[in-house]
């Protein structure tokens, strides 16, 4: 999803992204599928720290379920199978990795997947989407963030400051269509700066960033930390995000067996996940070093990525609407989406069930507490009665997550903005969503947290 180099703008030309993309093959090992004809080896490019992307990463490596499905394949045909998995921290040296033939299959979000399209064709060695991971039906995945103490209140205010991102990725493009709809220009009126998330997030905590728009997971780490407060809500954008898998053509070809045994393993994590979401938040937890509450805040319950591994048409038709501001970025080619998504592997995988899958939609997110020791959480009606359960047990709660009350997006109760309406509390991922709100609403006012747990006991 990025690389290092500082720039000013997001205006990258071809030569310059390509060298990006495949410098850092030279840590990638030897070629993947490495086959004597009696073993196959398969590489598996994924990104612990991405936690949308665990059900074909993170946790399903720590459930084991690719390796029996590949052992039960290799008593099908006779061939001993070894996974060998790669983390990398953004997408673009997976791509990298996968066109220079030494990762077969891997995961990352929807404008690095795009990129993965577009540079897989450009060089000859094409690939394909083969499901999704985890998404957002409005586009909550990304989030703009800045420091507590920040005077910035949205992204106006942004004229003339330092925004750090990852050029390339989903959290690029939120900003880029953010600050156009705020009415700003993302060449002109803001100095970029290309960073990955974490050279990012240490640029805003020492001042050198006035901003970093990112994706799932920093931006919810740096809130949970006290490090940031959210400025603009990827949410608000109301355009799908998502992450995917893609494989390498030439290896789906050679082994389909082995990419419908990927795609019914990640479909059995991710019935894992939905099943058992506190236990699978703590597995994360554990292998990435992040906190388990930040985990659970975008893969709990209601959490802000959806799992669900089917290509639906909604968010095919979302990446459609990336390619054209890759293309004018000069960050990708253009790219045939229909030709480049191929969910036939899927549909094996899934077997009757897969029609039904693809039409399910993601559930609305519910109040949410989770308390220390608790191996479950407790939902409420709504963010008022939560306040009201929070203000009584605080000693006990270990996390309470809301969602936003106008775009959905699920943020923790205590670093959410609270508006207070008559006897109602609402709250807010940001301070300018909260105050638009209170305007409409005659009698309603900003509280502080503090203050919205004391009128929730009331």
């Amino acid at each position: 999803m990025a690389s290092v180099a500082r720039v000013p703008s997001r205006r990258i030309v071809p030569a310059a992204l390509a060298a990006a993309l495949l410098l850092p093959l030279t840590a990638c090992g030897g070629s993947a599928d490495a086959s004597d004809g009696k073993s196959v080896t398969v590489t598996v490019g994924y990104q612990s720290k991405t936690i949308n992307t665990v059900t074909a990463g993170t946790l399903l490596r720590s459930l084991g379920y690719f390796e029996s499905a590949l052992k039960a394949q290799g008593a099908r045909d006779g061939i001993t199978y070894k996974v060998e998995w790669q983390d990398y921290a953004t997408g673009a040296p997976i791509t990298a990795a996968m066109v220079a033939g030494k990762v077969d299959i891997g995961s990352m979000g929807d404008f690095p997947l795009l990129i993965n399209a577009s540079r897989g064709k450009q060089l000859n060695a094409p690939t394909r989407m083969v499901s999704v991971t985890g998404y957002n039906s409005r586009g909550a995945l990304n989030t703009v963030v800045t420091t507590p103490d920040s005077k910035l209140r949205s992204l106006s205010d942004l004229r003339g400051k330092k925004v750090s991102t990852s050029v390339g990725s989903a959290a690029d493009g939120t900003l880029v269509r953010a600050l156009e709809q705020a009415g700003l220009d993302p060449d002109k009126d803001i100095s970029k700066l290309n960073q990955q998330p974490a050279v990012g997030a240490s640029a805003l905590e020492a001042g050198s960033a006035d901003a970093l728009s990112q994706f799932v997971a920093w931006p919810g780490l740096l809130a949970f930390q006290g490090k940031a407060k959210a400025l603009y809500d990827g949410g608000s954008l109301g355009l799908p995000t998502l992450h995917g898998v893609t494989v390498r053509d030439a290896f789906a070809d050679r082994r389909p067996a082995v990419v419908e045994a990927f795609l019914a393993a990640q479909i059995k994590a991710t019935t894992y996940l939905d099943t058992h979401p506190v236990e699978a938040a703590e597995k994360v937890a554990k292998v990435t070093g992040l906190p388990a509450e930040v985990v659970y805040l975008y893969n709990g319950k209601g959490g802000i990525a959806t799992f669900d591994p089917t290509l639906k048409p909604e968010l095919v038709a979302a990446l459609k609407k990336d390619v054209p501001l890759l293309v004018s970025a000069k960050l990708a080619g253009t790219v045939d989406v229909s030709d480049f998504v191929d969910d036939s592997y899927l549909k094996k995988a899934y077997g009757t069930g897969y029609a039904k899958a693809t039409a399910t939609t993601a559930p609305a997110s519910e109040p949410e507490v989770w308390l220390k020791g608790a191996s479950t959480t407790s939902t409420y009606a709504d963010p008022t009665a939560l306040l009201r359960y929070v203000a009584e047990h605080s000693d006990n709660v270990r996390a309470a997550y809301v969602p936003d009350a106008t775009t959905g997006t699920r943020w923790f109760a205590d670093r959410s903005v609270w508006v207070q309406d008559g006897t109602e509390l609402e709250p807010f991922v940001t301070e300018s969503a909260a105050e638009a709100w209170a305007a409409e609403h005659p009698g309603s006012h900003v509280v502080s947290y503090a203050e919205a747990l004391r009128q929730a006991a009331e």
